[in-house]
């Protein structure tokens, strides 16, 4: 699998091949917004209380869940953020602050 190095390099080839150019920012995050709303629908409706319409039985979680970081990953790109460095930033502080936390809540007993 690739790491999100490569995801970043592939995206930017995408948008610069295919794509024309990168979308502003904001419009980036209003489509972020839009396909996080579309993944939450989709659970809402499959996993949640909610029935689901006809129309979305046939969506597709992971090319939802796709959609999602394909724009996150635009933003990172056009803001200069390197997620393989941020990631592996966000795991440790979470390793370290959440080391007995989950295996002590009794909720998840």
């Amino acid at each position: 699998m690739a790491g999100f190095t490569e995801i970043q390099e592939q995206v930017d080839e995408w948008i610069k091949n295919v794509g024309v150019r990168y979308f502003n920012e904001l419009t980036n995050m209003a489509q972020l917004t839009e396909e996080v709303g579309e993944v939450a629908r989709i659970i809402a409706r499959r996993y949640g209380e909610q029935s689901e319409k006809e129309s979305d039985k046939n969506k597709d979680l992971g090319e939802e869940l796709a959609d999602v970081i394909f724009v996150a990953v635009c933003l990172a790109n056009q803001t200069g953020v390197d997620l393989e460095t941020a990631f592996q930033k966000k795991m440790e502080v979470k390793t370290k602050r959440d080391k007995d936390r989950h295996k002590n809540n009794p909720k998840l007993q």
